[in-house]
């Protein structure tokens, strides 16, 4: 039986005061790391593998179906803004389309072909890579799309919550967070898509950074699109260059970028 399928450690959820339920559900997701951190090794021979394709001027691509899907759809729209790279850089496709970023679509991941078109229609090639993400490991649409680009020989990997899932069989770099069963049996958007937003930050991170696309710890190529953003630029040019805030926004607005700003300067 899938761990992720199996039944809750707590039973007569509906009997258990708000207090009880939170403090439930609390202790399971403390859990939730401990998981990840025995993945480490697989997520570095992924990343690892990823950043080689890239600097060669591959694609990131994540599929999935579900929450799965919305959590790769999610990873891959925070990259253009936080380091400054091309949308089509790192790219996230769920089964059923846009439509199914917000409503469920019907039997979607349940096609072994589509994937395989979805990531046709972005003249996918061997430069790319391409990661499935199911906490279960059998979901259809993810299986047969990253068997399809393994054969075409493109490097494929794999998020899953199962440990030997028919999903990790058929790529080269599977990352498995075994977190067991869920607070409501079953519900794989709790403690399974807590460990896979943990591992797409980590892999996005480590893939950027090893672009060098940081600067010590800071996010020097981020999108300054709203005054947050610009605030936070401005004082990591003041503390890069130790100038004063006017040197500071007047760099910034005529350079464009926090990176261009200190780089200018220096």
């Amino acid at each position: 039986m899938l761990t992720t399928e199996m039944s809750s450690h707590f039973n007569n959820l509906e009997k258990m005061s708000v207090r009880a339920l939170l403090e439930g559900i609390n202790s399971e997701d403390i859990t939730v790391p401990l998981a990840v951190a025995k993945a480490i090794p697989q997520i570095e021979l992924l990343v690892t593998a990823t950043v080689e394709k890239m600097k060669q001027g591959g694609r990131l691509f994540y599929i999935g179906a579900g929450t799965s899907g919305r959590l790769g759809i999610l990873d891959a729209s925070e990259c253009p803004p936080t380091f400054g790279v091309p949308h089509e850089m790192v790219i996230g496709i769920i089964a059923g389309g846009d439509t199914a970023i917000r409503k469920a679509v019907e039997f979607a991941e349940d096609d072994t072909q589509q994937a395989a078109k979805d990531l046709d229609n972005y003249h996918i090639n061997e430069k790319d890579v391409v990661i499935g993400i199911a906490a279960s490991g059998t979901t259809p649409y993810v299986i047969g799309g990253v068997k399809a680009m393994r054969e075409r020989g493109i490097v494929t990997g794999c998020v899953t919550c199962n440990v030997g899932s028919p999903l990790a069989a058929e790529v080269q770099y599977p990352v498995e967070a075994e977190v067991g069963a869920e607070f409501l049996t079953g519900s794989t958007r709790m403690k399974s898509g807590t460990a896979q937003k943990l591992i797409l930050n980590m892999i996005s991170t480590s893939v950027m950074i090893q672009l060098g696309r940081v600067k010590g710890n800071k996010m020097v190529d981020m999108q300054l699109s709203n005054h947050k953003l610009v605030d936070r630029a401005t004082r990591m040019v003041m503390s890069e260059l130790n100038v004063d805030e006017a040197t500071a926004r007047q760099l910034i607005a005529e350079k464009g970028s926090v990176r261009a700003a200190i780089e200018g300067r220096k």
